[in-house]
């Protein structure tokens, strides 16, 4: 199979993102390939299948392609080249990907579930975190009565501490029950969808009030507890963007 079926001319990501949100510092650097088709995505998988069982295949070369949305659900993955791929929200449940090169892959969105020989370290760097001594502050979106900006739970206030006795701990989730933080990139991305006057709380905890890092988060993360120790002012980044924005 030739590289071709995978890879096409590069060209810059538009600069839209998720969220609404323009993300052009997050994009600087990332350039992608055209979409690949379901019927080159099969090809790619059936040569590659052969491979796997000593046929007349061709290994999978999907390193930058562009898989998002992919329906790989059950796919014979094993010791592909995924490498700087985009498999945000793709359906990799159950998919088999022992030794698949996974390095800078975006998996934002993407279904994990029954994923076979899939290692989180190896994709994840938030899980640094649970190897910190100390604590550990981190950002809490909010809306401006204290909500999250999604569902309506506990209302967050400066200098109060919260625990949640129903955290989901399933790494395969990305969305889940539990105290919702993340980075503050994630948080900025994320800004449109907490209404008018929307805060960014710094939040406190240690590695053992960490409930969940799921494999595919590309920011977020769930706690058991923690305590809302500062606030962010958001007013001043987004004036200081607007000023780089002129510049």
């Amino acid at each position: 199979m030739k590289r071709s079926l995978a890879i096409t001319e590069p060209t810059a990501r538009a600069g839209t993102a998720r969220n609404g949100v323009p993300v052009a510092a997050r994009l600087k650097e990332e350039m992608v390939a055209e979409k690949i088709s379901a019927k080159d995505l099969k090809a790619v998988l059936e040569a590659h299948g052969k491979w796997l069982r000593g046929e007349a295949g061709t290994r999978a070369n999907l390193s930058g392609a562009d898989l998002s949305g992919a329906y790989l659900s059950g796919a014979y993955l094993s010791r592909a080249d995924l490498s700087g791929a985009n498999l945000s929200r793709a359906d990799l449940s159950g998919a088999y990907l022992s030794r698949a090169n996974l390095s800078r892959a975006d998996l934002w969105g993407a279904y994990l579930s029954l994923a076979k020989g899939v290692a989180p370290e190896r994709i994840q760097p938030l899980l640094m975190l649970l190897d910190q001594p100390g604590p550990i502050r981190a950002y809490k979106l909010v809306r401006e009565n204290g909500h999250g900006p999604y569902h309506a739970g506990l209302a967050y206030r400066l200098g109060q501490s919260y625990e949640v006795g129903n955290a989901n701990t399933d790494p395969f989730e990305d969305c889940g029950a539990g105290i919702n933080v993340a980075t503050l990139d994630w948080c900025l991305k994320a800004l449109g969808d907490a209404g008018p006057n929307p805060k960014i709380f710094v939040v406190e905890f240690t590695a053992k009030d960490i409930a969940c890092i799921p494999i595919a988060s590309d920011g977020k993360f769930r706690l058991h507890r923690c305590t809302v120790v500062g606030e962010k002012d958001v007013a001043a980044i987004l004036a200081s963007e607007k000023v780089e924005a002129k510049a």
